[in-house]
């Protein structure tokens, strides 16, 4: 049952263009094709990525965030209440002010009493900007390393600088070693960041994060396995270096350090926009949808991978759409303020501010004071992929 379906949805007329068959991508007399078992490898290499991410956000990203002057705020935590617990996690982190009178009656508390312990809890919940900056570090280090290794492997490769040629041989083109190392190395980044989605800091954009790792997933995997690698590796290049500018940026946000982040973000919204909106439609999308019908005809992986890229190329200009109107915030008000996306636990920054001054006995503290401008002012900082 298994082996024929696995037959079924491998048959040569659906990923590879007609006089060709799999036994042309065959190994032989030394050289290397792409097979879709290659990539098993990216499972435990998911793991291990996992493991370094780890270790680079407490080795590095703690330190540097503290060297940078991120400081992050006391809290003081919710009163342990089994009752305010339970509803809390199974209906609402938020009640409105007939369920906080019910809950408040249940458990002796005034009212007042009540939505302090939620407001309270709330704020146990959220994270801290240590946390956030350690993750935009390990994003910028690997984002960093993968941008400029893959530049390192194709810059003197024909189709590096002239994309209408990748099809040149195409299937029949060769892989080399460090080509499936680095691709390996991408689809094991995107699976590790499809696994720790649910605990990384969650955004406003959490379904369109979801849609773009799968089809990031699904076009590497494809690409590899249909032999596409070669604009393969246009598409995650021209994706990956406006990444490393968005992460520099969120650190910078993070730390205050506000000229630096204002000149990033400029720098950010720049290379995004030249990357994806001008070079991905000219030197990738024009490549795979009307060039390759120079050369061959259509079958159902030509229609399948510029489905992809479409879906690609959509969220691009969504993220983009986000990206004018903090834009145009910059140029009205000066500076890189109000950002368009949150962590959707920190939507109502009053929750920590009130949590503050509580906990400052009524004044604020100078270190507190940084922390509320950075949550009230910058709490909505886009991440785009």
């Amino acid at each position: 049952m298994l082996a024929t379906l696995y037959e079924s949805f491998w048959k040569t007329e659906y990923w590879i263009p007609s006089g060709y068959t799999w036994a042309d991508l065959e190994d032989s007399d030394g050289i290397i094709y792409p097979h879709p078992k290659d990539l098993l490898a990216a499972i435990p290499l998911t793991f291990v990525l996992m493991v370094i991410r780890y270790g680079a956000e407490r080795i590095i990203g703690l330190p540097l965030s503290r060297a940078m002057g991120v400081r992050d705020p006391l809290r003081i935590k919710a009163t342990p209440n089994r009752i305010l617990e339970s509803f809390f996690w199974t209906q609402s982190k938020n009640p409105k002010k007939d369920e906080l009178s019910h809950l408040a009656s249940q458990c002796s508390l005034s009212v007042r009493q009540a939505e302090r312990w939620f407001r309270r809890r709330r704020t146990q919940e959220r994270p801290l900007l240590s946390k956030k900056f350690s993750e935009a570090c390990w994003k910028f280090l690997f984002y960093s390393t993968s941008f400029f290794n893959g530049l390192l492997i194709f810059y003197n490769k024909t189709w590096f600088g002239q994309p209408e040629t990748v099809w040149n041989g195409y299937p029949k083109q060769p892989l080399q070693p460090a080509i499936y190392w680095w691709y390996l190395l991408q689809l094991s980044c995107y699976f590790s960041l499809l696994l720790t989605l649910t605990l990384d800091v969650k955004r406003k954009d959490f379904k369109e994060q979801i849609i773009h790792h799968f089809v990031t997933i699904t076009l590497i995997f494809f690409s590899y396995s249909a032999n596409f690698v070669h604009i393969g590796t246009l598409v995650l290049l021209l994706h990956d270096v406006s990444d490393i500018f968005m992460e520099a940026c969120k650190m910078l946000i993070y730390a205050q350090w506000s000229q630096a982040r204002d000149i990033m973000f400029i720098l950010f919204a720049l290379v995004f926009f030249v990357s994806r909106l001008i070079l991905f439609p000219i030197k990738v999308l024009y490549t795979t949808s009307y060039t390759f019908l120079t050369n061959y005809q259509v079958f159902f992986g030509y229609y399948f991978a510029n489905a992809l890229l479409m879906i690609l190329q959509g969220l691009n200009v969504f993220w983009f759409f986000l990206i004018l109107r903090m834009f145009y915030r910059f140029l009205s008000e000066g500076q890189v303020k109000n950002d368009i996306r949150s962590d959707i636990e920190e939507e109502d920054s009053s929750d920590e501010q009130l949590t503050v001054i509580e906990q400052s006995n009524g004044r604020l503290h100078p270190n507190n004071v940084a922390d509320i401008r950075v949550r009230g002012s910058l709490k909505n900082w886009p991440v785009y992929h």
